[in-house]
């Protein structure tokens, strides 16, 4: 199969995409390469015949339909995703996650592709209960989005699923829970904790730190999103979590431990905007496919921070170009 995978610089994409090589496939990877994509991630496989790297824009749509020709299938990883950054300007969210999305849709429909896989998030549901066993949110649960981040998300969702009830567009779209891995930009909490204790610097931790969010391994998401291309229906949703729900002062109390840092170093700060208090999935249709998280959270989560501390030519110029 020959596959386009939008975003395919960036953390999830890159491992999604030497995940597909190593199983036969054909790639084209088409990113725009703004700060969080990086070719770094993708040095191991840039000689391999089956792989193809054009740097463009999802809301460029002549680029990326010229990209998408002789493609069978689409992933599209492609998007703005930091909270934070969506809180202090949601102009490109709004633009990359929406409009980029719109041309995806047509792409793929002018193109006559077999598969569309929609990479979104759990955050479109919003908050749900303030402790673990609270509840969990179903594919068919009201989206009820807390930032300009989720909210463009929740709204490219709905613009998918509308190309399917009006064109036939064969999308399936997977929500998949918190993230983390190698190859993640320290902006996310994980890796700008992890880096922040190796440089002996503090952690910020958002208001009383009891904040709780399900943490999944990178490659288990990948298999997930692997899931639903091969196995996925057209017009469905597909929640990925993996039922680690750790609030966040648990989990910098564990990467304090991890990066033999003291504690001292979880510093309080107040509560950012609309701090959702937990997100949860219940993950039933797509282990209906066949998937199921494999990742130890504590043996991920330490091989994550080994990463880390291994490679420091890779994140340490990446932090000082952080805004």
């Amino acid at each position: 199969m020959r596959l386009l995978i939008t975003g395919g610089a960036g953390f999830i994409g890159s491992h999604y995409v030497k995940q597909t090589l190593s199983q036969g496939n054909e790639v084209v990877v088409y990113d725009a390469l703004t700060y969080a994509g990086n070719l770094e991630n993708l040095k191991e496989i840039k000689e391999n015949k089956a792989f193809k790297f054009i740097q463009g824009d999802v809301c460029d749509p002549k680029k990326l339909d010229e990209a998408i020709k002789g493609c069978e299938a689409v992933v599209h990883f492609a998007a703005e995703s930091h909270v934070d950054r969506s809180l202090i300007d949601s102009t490109p969210f709004v633009s990359t996650n929406c409009t980029g999305t719109v041309n995806i849709c047509e792409a793929v429909i002018n193109n006559r592709l077999d598969k569309y896989v929609h990479i979104s998030t759990d955050e479109v549901y919003g908050s749900i209960g303030n402790k673990v066993g609270e509840g969990s949110f179903t594919e068919e649960d009201p989206l009820n989005p807390s930032s300009p981040y989720s909210a463009t998300k929740a709204a490219a969702d709905l613009i998918a699923l509308s190309y399917h009830h009006a064109h036939d567009l064969p999308v399936s779209i997977i929500r998949p829970s918190n993230n983390y891995g190698s190859n993640q930009y320290p902006e996310k909490v994980i890796p700008f904790f992890i880096t922040n204790l190796l440089e002996g610097k503090p952690v910020p931790l958002y208001g009383d730190g009891l904040n709780i969010r399900d943490w999944c391994n990178v490659e288990d998401t990948c298999r997930a999103v692997d899931t639903v291309l091969l196995k996925g229906g057209a017009g469905q949703i597909y929640n990925a979590g993996s039922d680690n729900e750790k609030t966040n002062i648990e989990l910098a109390e564990k990467l304090i431990e991890l990066c033999d840092a003291d504690s001292s170093l979880i510093q309080k700060v107040p509560d950012r905007a609309g701090h959702d208090r937990r997100y949860s999935i219940n993950s039933n249709l797509i282990q209906e496919l066949g998937w199921t998280p494999q990742c130890d959270f504590e043996k991920g989560l330490q091989k994550t921070v080994e990463w880390y501390k291994e490679n420091r030519q890779w994140w340490e110029p990446l932090r000082k170009n952080q805004k």
